[in-house]
C-alpha cells in the first residue's frame, strides 16, 4: 500500500473507529496562537502528560458530564466563564480525549448512545491525544522543536475549536490564549479530583450501561505556571458531578482535595525528626502523650504522629487514608521556608524558640508564648522605651518608630507597595538575624491586605484617602499596637487608615478607647461580638481577620451572614493548608463564594511551628483567602 495511502487510512480507522469523535481536526498548531509563549506551550504539554497518567477514561464516559468554574466571571472576557460543562471520549472506543461546551445543554444535545452528535451552530473545544505519527506536519515540527512532553506511548494532546455546520459539516478555528488558560487550569484540576469519585451502586440502574457516581463537587486551587503568574497566581477552580451539583459542607472532611488509597502505604513507620527536637508529642488516634524520640508517624505522608502501629493501623482505615497522598504533597511543599533568615526559623516550642534568641520573658515577645496566659491580651506590663518592647534588642535590630525615606510615585509622595520580607529589611536597613518578623507579621500582612490585594482601598490610600479597616477577633495584636506604627509609615505621608478591632478577647477598660498611634494610623478597640457591634461602627472598606481558625468558633457563623449581606471585601488568614481547606468549608456553607483563593502569604511569619500530632507545614498567617473582592 502506498505509505500516504496508509497513513490516511489509519487516520481514518481511528478517527471514524467505534466511539465518540468529530473526525479528524484542523491540526491547528499552538505555535500560531496570538500571544502565546513557548514556555506556556511546553506547560500546556506537561498538564495534559499529568492528566494522561491519571487515566480518567477507565471509568469515565461521555454520559458523565462535569460542571467547572475557573475564577471568577470578571476574569474573562465577556464577564462570563468560557466552558461550563465538559465530558471525557475514547474510554469506549475511539479517540481518547475530553469536549469542552458552552453548556450542559449543548453538550447533551450532542451526545448519542454511541457516536457525536453534530448539532448544528454548536461549537465546543476538544482535546484529543494522537500518536506522533499521525500528527500534521505542523503539530510534528512543533512537538521536536520544542522538545514537548508526550502523554503515554508517544501520545501527544491536539486542541482545536469545532463548529458543527447546518450541512452537517465541521468548521475549524484555532484556540484564544485565554481558553488554552482555562484548559490548562481544568486539567490540572481534574487530575486531582477525579480519583474522588465514588461509585454510586445503590442508586445506579441495574440495566445502566454507565457506572453512577455519588455527587461531588470540590474547589482547588491551581497555580499558573510561572510564565502566566505574577508571583504567587493562583486561581480557583471548582470541579462538580452532576454539573450545577449544589454545595453541600462535610464535617468529616479536613480537605477539599484529598488523594484516597485503598491500600495502606506500603512503606513502613518511621521515627519521627523532621528537623525537630524530640519533645512531647501526641498521638493523631488516642491523643496519648509521647517522648518524641519513641513517637512514628505514617511511612508514607511522614506527617501524622502515632503512639504505635495499632493507632497507626487503626487512623488509617478510619480516616487517613482519604488524606495521606494529601498530607504528602503537602510535605514536600518547600516554597513556604523562608531561607532568606539567619535566624532559627523552627519552633520546637515557643518558649525554646525564645530562649534560643534570648527573648523569653521580654517586652511585647512575652505575647508569643503561653507563659503570660495570665495577664489578659493588650494588658501586659510595660516598664520601659521602644527597645524594651522589643525585648532588649539592639538598636538597628528593630525598626524605629521614624518614617521612612521619602518615596515617590509621580514625583508625589504615596504609599510603598511592598512584596517581600527582603524589601522591607532592605528599606528598613534591618540585619536579617533579626526575628523581628515574628511579630511584624501582622501589621505587615494588613498593609499588604489593604496595598495589594483589596482593590478599593488600594485606590483610596494612593489617592490620600482614609481606608476603615474592621480588625475581626484581636489577641496578641492587642499587645503589639506599637508594632503596627509601621503601617502609619508605610503610608509614607498619603493617605490614612483606621484599624478598628472588635473582638471578646479586648480588655473591658480598653474598649472604646482610641489610640493614635501615629499621623497616618489610628487603632479602635471594641469588646464584643462583631455581628452585634457591627452597627455601631463607620462602614468597613475591607474586613481582615489574621490566623481566623474559622472551624473553630460557632461565633463565626453570625459574623459571615453579616459579611455576606454586608458585599464587603473580607480577607482571612491561617496556618496551614488544611486550616485553609476547613476554611473554604465554612465559608461556602455560609453561602460566600471564595474570590480570592488560598495563597502564601508573603509577609508570614518565617518560624516553622510543631503541632504535637503533626509534622504539617504550619507558619502564623501562612496563608490568605478572600470573599466578596
Amino acid at each position: 500500500m502506498d505509505v500516504h495511502l496508509k497513513d490516511l487510512f489509519s487516520r481514518f480507522t481511528l478517527q471514524f473507529g467505534s466511539g465518540p469523535g468529530l473526525g479528524p481536526g484542523s491540526g491547528t498548531c499552538l505555535l500560531k496562537v496570538d500571544g502565546i509563549s513557548t514556555a506556556f506551550i511546553k506547560s500546556i504539554f506537561k498538564a495534559s502528560a499529568a492528566l494522561y497518567r491519571t487515566d480518567p477514561w477507565k471509568r469515565l464516559r461521555p454520559g458523565h458530564f462535569f460542571g467547572i468554574r475557573v475564577g471568577k466571571n470578571s476574569d474573562w472576557n465577556g464577564k462570563k466563564q468560557l466552558f461550563s460543562c465538559v465530558q471525557f471520549i475514547g474510554g469506549d472506543g475511539g479517540d481518547l480525549g475530553f469536549n469542552m461546551f458552552k453548556s450542559e445543554i449543548d453538550a447533551k444535545s450532542m451526545t448519542g448512545s454511541r457516536e457525536t452528535i453534530r448539532v448544528p451552530n454548536v461549537e465546543l473545544l476538544r482535546v484529543t491525544f494522537e500518536p506522533e505519527s499521525l500528527l500534521f506536519s505542523s503539530n510534528r515540527k512543533m512537538v521536536k522543536s520544542l522538545g514537548l512532553e508526550h502523554s503515554g506511548n508517544d501520545l501527544y494532546p491536539c486542541i482545536d475549536v469545532a463548529r458543527c455546520t447546518s450541512s452537517g459539516g465541521i468548521q475549524f478555528r484555532n484556540v484564544t490564549l485565554e481558553e488554552l488558560r482555562f484548559v490548562y487550569a481544568f486539567m490540572k484540576a481534574i487530575s486531582m479530583l477525579h480519583p474522588l469519585l465514588q461509585e454510586d451502586r445503590e442508586f445506579t440502574p441495574k440495566w445502566s450501561r454507565l457506572m453512577g457516581f455519588e455527587p461531588l463537587i470540590e474547589t482547588v486551587d491551581v497555580q499558573w505556571p510561572p510564565e502566566m503568574a505574577r508571583g504567587w497566581d493562583l486561581v480557583a477552580v471548582t470541579v462538580s458531578h452532576p454539573p450545577g451539583q449544589a454545595y453541600e459542607e462535610k464535617s468529616s472532611s479536613t480537605s477539599s482535595t484529598p488523594t484516597k488509597l485503598a491500600q495502606p502505604p506500603e512503606e513502613g513507620l518511621v521515627d519521627v525528626k523532621m528537623n525537630f527536637s524530640a519533645g512531647t508529642r501526641q498521638c493523631t488516634m488516642c491523643d496519648k502523650e509521647i517522648n518524641g524520640e519513641h513517637a512514628i508517624c505514617c511511612g508514607r505522608c511522614r506527617a501524622v504522629v502515632y503512639c504505635g502501629s495499632i493507632c497507626q493501623k487503626q487512623h488509617w482505615n478510619e480516616t487517613h487514608k482519604n488524606t495521606c497522598g494529601l498530607y504528602k504533597a503537602m510535605m514536600e511543599r518547600e516554597e513556604l521556608a523562608m531561607e532568606i533568615f539567619v535566624f532559627p526559623c523552627v519552633a520546637e516550642s515557643p518558649c525554646k524558640w525564645l530562649e534560643s534568641l534570648g527573648l523569653h520573658h521580654q517586652g511585647m515577645w512575652r505575647r508569643m508564648c503561653s507563659c503570660y496566659s495570665h495577664c489578659p491580651f493588650g494588658l501586659l506590663p510595660n516598664k520601659g522605651g521602644r527597645s524594651d518592647l522589643w525585648g532588649g534588642l539592639e538598636d538597628g535590630e528593630y525598626p524605629n518608630d521614624l518614617p521612612f525615606s521619602k518615596h515617590f510615585r509621580d514625583g508625589i509622595s504615596s504609599p510603598l507597595l511592598l512584596s517581600s520580607w527582603s524589601e522591607y529589611y532592605t528599606l528598613r536597613s534591618l540585619p536579617l538575624s533579626s526575628p523581628i518578623a515574628a511579630i511584624l507579621s501582622y501589621p505587615l500582612t494588613v498593609y499588604y491586605i489593604a496595598m495589594a490585594l483589596n482593590i478599593s482601598s488600594k485606590f483610596f490610600l494612593l489617592n490620600g484617602r482614609e481606608v476603615i479597616v474592621h480588625y475581626l477577633g484581636p489577641e496578641g495584636e492587642l499587645d503589639w499596637l506599637p508594632a503596627f506604627a509601621e503601617v502609619g509609615h508605610l503610608l509614607n505621608g498619603s493617605g490614612n487608615m483606621q484599624i478598628i478591632m472588635v473582638g471578646p478577647e479586648v480588655p473591658i477598660n480598653l474598649s472604646g478607647t482610641v489610640s493614635g498611634i501615629n499621623s497616618r494610623l489610628r487603632v479602635n478597640l471594641i469588646r464584643g461580638i462583631y455581628q452585634e457591634e457591627a452597627t455601631y461602627l463607620p462602614l468597613p472598606d475591607v474586613i481582615i481577620s489574621l490566623n481566623c481558625r474559622l472551624e473553630n468558633y460557632s461565633s463565626w457563623v453570625g459574623a459571615l451572614d453579616l459579611i455576606k449581606s454586608m458585599n464587603v471585601p473580607a480577607f482571612f488568614t491561617d496556618q496551614s493548608e488544611v486550616s485553609c481547606a476547613n476554611a473554604k468549608q465554612v465559608l461556602r456553607g455560609a453561602g460566600l463564594h471564595i474570590t480570592h483563593p488560598v495563597s502564601p502569604n508573603p509577609f508570614r511569619s518565617p518560624v516553622r511551628n510543631q503541632g504535637p500530632s503533626s509534622n504539617l507545614p504550619a507558619y502564623i498567617n501562612a496563608f490568605v483567602l478572600g470573599v466578596n473582592t
